[in-house]
């Protein structure tokens, strides 16, 4: 069995030149989506949050991560939006507590805010009040928990659909026992 950083790495070869970028950074990448992957494993559910310019991921990844013909069981992905449908409303300390009791009571295995965006934007601040956030963040770099990218790319819608393809095969080569994490 392996690790997934070395899984990664033969993934990435085998997908071609287009994901190099992702190759020559995977050592960021890997050691954090194992983690995570941990707790989706353990049965957590990961909240999904995205910035208003990447609403278009939000709905391409929750149509996708669960498709009919998958063979692999439906996976706890949600988006905040379906359980409090004005999130950008929330501000204060007190209203992020509030949102964290809501979740731990309906999510009794655990809750993992995914967020996909700009650092700056007013979502971003509900994934960075937990520790245990799974964040892929533009322009900010060093973040504990995220993954950067620059919102000046060029090619980000791309290598968004691209994380997405090596997160979703990542989950499969966990529940299948291809890798350890």
């Amino acid at each position: 069995m392996n690790d997934l950083l070395r899984w990664t790495f033969e993934t990435l070869k085998n997908e071609g030149l287009a994901m190099n970028w992702l190759a020559q950074r995977r050592e960021e990448w890997a050691p954090l989506l194992a983690s995570r992957l941990r707790y989706l494993m353990e049965g957590a559910t990961f909240i999904l949050i995205c910035d208003d310019e990447r609403e278009w991921f939000e709905k391409y990844f929750l149509s996708n991560i669960n498709r009919k013909n998958r063979a692999r069981p439906m996976l706890p992905f949600v988006p905040l939006r379906a359980l409090y449908p004005r999130p950008e409303t929330l501000e204060s300390e007190e209203d992020l507590r509030l949102l964290s009791d809501m979740l731990g009571i309906a999510f009794p295995n655990g809750y993992i805010f995914f967020y996909v965006g700009k650092t700056s934007a007013k979502l971003a601040k509900i994934a960075k009040s937990s520790e245990l956030s799974y964040m892929w963040l533009f322009d900010e770099r060093d973040r504990q928990n995220g993954f950067f990218l620059s919102s000046e790319d060029e090619l980000l819608d791309v290598k968004l659909l691209q994380l997405f393809r090596i997160f979703d095969k990542s989950i499969d080569a966990a529940l299948f026992g291809e890798v350890s994490l």
